[in-house]
């Protein structure tokens, strides 16, 4: 038993550590998610620029977006975790005229110039992980959580 309980519990403790790390990981991923929806939500106006598709720059929808992605609220809320910072979190788009060989229809017909297609927004953040088992030696130093998703602007 001497021999084979540390090992047992290299095992246990390693075993908690990767489910809170994948658990973490998938709350940051629907935080992303749930940005990148608010974002393609806003009007085309958001993303065009000098009639070309470029970066948002309304100041209030890229603060809304990272206040989602923190707290899950557009308002005061609690951090989903203790680091996060809005330097984490970017928030991007680019028009896309065609997906998979195929060009766009519906709402994105008929846009031309530097505008044609579907603007779609990518929402991206990064954070340090903070491990639970840091109290028996295992610093976590260099893992991070990385999350990041697309999701094409309704113009609505």
């Amino acid at each position: 038993m001497a021999l084979v309980a540390p090992l047992l519990c290299a095992i246990m403790l390693g075993s908690v550590e990767l489910g809170s790390f994948f658990y973490n990981e998938h709350i940051l991923t629907k935080a992303v998610r749930d940005g990148a929806r608010y974002a393609a939500r806003r009007s085309f106006s958001f993303y065009e620029s000098g009639g070309n598709c470029a970066n948002p720059t309304d100041a209030t929808l890229i603060a809304n977006v990272r206040a989602l992605v923190r707290t899950s609220l557009l308002s005061a809320g609690t951090d989903r975790f203790p680091d996060i910072q809005d330097s984490d979190i970017t928030v991007t788009a680019a028009c896309s005229a065609t997906v998979s060989g195929q060009s766009m229809s519906g709402i994105y017909q008929g846009r031309t110039g530097g505008t044609a297609g579907a603007p779609v927004v990518t929402v991206t953040a990064s954070i340090d992980y903070n491990p639970v088992i840091g109290a028996f030696g295992f610093t976590g130093a260099g893992l991070k959580l990385n999350a990041r998703q697309q999701a094409a602007v309704m113009g609505i």
